[in-house]
């Protein structure tokens, strides 16, 4: 690996990122990989930076509270990449990087003279990661793509929701989430063939495809039966019970018992015994094929019963339940604090906020309990521009000048 994050002991440590991107996808990518231990190295166009600075609904004194969380542990450039000293600059940080990440429109870098030609050409054991709307050949390549869009043609929006309803988004920017993560995925594969052949590659995550990565027996379905699946609510079709239910103080509690071993604890802590043999849920099929009579019995059950105790005597009983949280909740709830899933992050702007843990835990190498977030434009540059492409001072300061950097 190329280089070393000073103080950083992940399992990824020795690890060195470039990260080309803007807002979302690369820059969680690239944040799950810093979380891990390895150094990013975030580049920033001089006066032109990451709208992530500025995303969000909620802010403290005009600054995102979004962006220390993509930040935090990287180091951060500025490098005009559309200059062509900014390319060569370019070229030089990535012959001393392991992984390249961006996230522009397809074409974008090959016009900047950064395509993956040059820069294998000049570190043939690069990891060159592209993260795009649709990927990066095909009819949609050259569309712009976001995460809504995503999810819309991969086909997780239209199972969302409930029938006959309008297809509903997730609040969140699921789409970008799930690509980065599985360009995490391809990015390491690709590092371990690296690391045995000395041979880089290209990785090529699409936002479309890593939600339709997710639909399950949705596919095999149509294509052996022509059924085109369709929203359900609160519940899976043909899988019950699983379902969500109100209990007597009004909060909402899922309760999956939709196996054959839980079915009958189920029936068991709910006093309704003689349910196990009753022929209209005998079998998984016979549940399923009945499953609004059987939400109507549960729910009755659940209307009666305090959400602490539903809890509590299902948890006892071995059956699946759960709150269902908000954020409030999840800050009061042990199991969350007990795992370290909220941790402190240090922002230059906005002082200490917490933000969420590491994901998974590892054994040998823990994760870190707490984080700092850079957030001054170019902070990094004198470090990395002289460490890694060996500049002094003064044609450090020939760049700033020249708007270069």
């Amino acid at each position: 690996m190329s280089g070393a994050n000073p103080g950083s002991h992940g399992p990824l440590a020795g690890l060195r990122v470039l990260e080309l991107g803007s807002l979302i996808a690369a820059p969680f990518a690239t944040r799950l990989l810093a979380d891990l231990g390895a150094e990013v190295l975030k580049v920033e166009a001089p006066g032109k930076l990451d709208p992530m600075r500025e995303w969000g609904a909620v802010k403290e004194d005009g600054h995102s509270l979004w962006w220390p969380i993509q930040a935090r542990s990287k180091k951060l450039l500025t490098l005009d990449l559309r200059s062509e000293r900014g390319q060569e600059l370019a070229v030089g940080l990535a012959k001393g990087c392991d992984v390249l990440f961006e996230n522009f429109r397809p074409g974008t870098m090959e016009r900047w003279n950064l395509g993956p030609d040059v820069l294998l050409a000049a570190n043939p054991a690069l990891v060159y990661t592209r993260i795009s709307g649709y990927g990066q050949d095909g009819p949609y390549a050259s569309r712009p793509g976001f995460a809504s869009a995503g999810e819309a043609i991969g086909g997780l929006r239209f199972l969302n929701g409930f029938p006959g309803g309008p297809p509903p988004r997730t609040g969140l920017s699921l789409g970008d989430s799930l690509c980065a993560m599985f360009a995490v995925i391809g990015t390491l594969a690709a590092l371990e063939h690296s690391r045995k052949t000395g041979e880089g590659q290209v990785v090529d995550a699409a936002i479309s495809e890593s939600c339709m990565a997710l639909l399950e027996s949705v596919l095999p379905e149509y294509d052996r039966f022509g059924v085109v699946r369709e929203p359900t609510g609160t519940a899976i079709a043909n899988n019950a019970p699983s379902n969500i239910y109100k209990s007597k103080d009004g909060s909402w509690m899922v309760i999956a018992a939709n196996s054959a071993n839980l079915w009958p604890r189920l029936c068991e802590e709910m006093g309704m015994a003689e349910l196990i043999d009753d022929p209209r849920f005998a079998t998984h099929d016979d549940r399923g094929r009945n499953q609004d009579e059987l939400d109507e019995i549960i729910g009755a059950w659940a209307a009666g019963v305090e959400a602490e105790e539903i809890d509590r005597r299902l948890t006892a009983a071995g059956v699946v339940c759960g709150p269902v949280h908000t954020v409030a909740d999840i800050f009061a709830d042990p199991q969350f604090r007990a795992r370290q899933m909220l941790v402190p992050v240090e922002d230059e702007n906005v002082g200490e906020l917490i933000g969420p843990g590491v994901v998974p835990k590892l054994s040998g190498t823990p994760a870190p309990t707490s984080f700092k977030a850079p957030s001054v434009p170019g902070g990094h540059n004198r470090e990395v521009y002289a460490e890694l492409l060996g500049l002094d001072g003064a044609e450090i300061d020939e760049l700033e000048s020249g708007g270069v950097i």
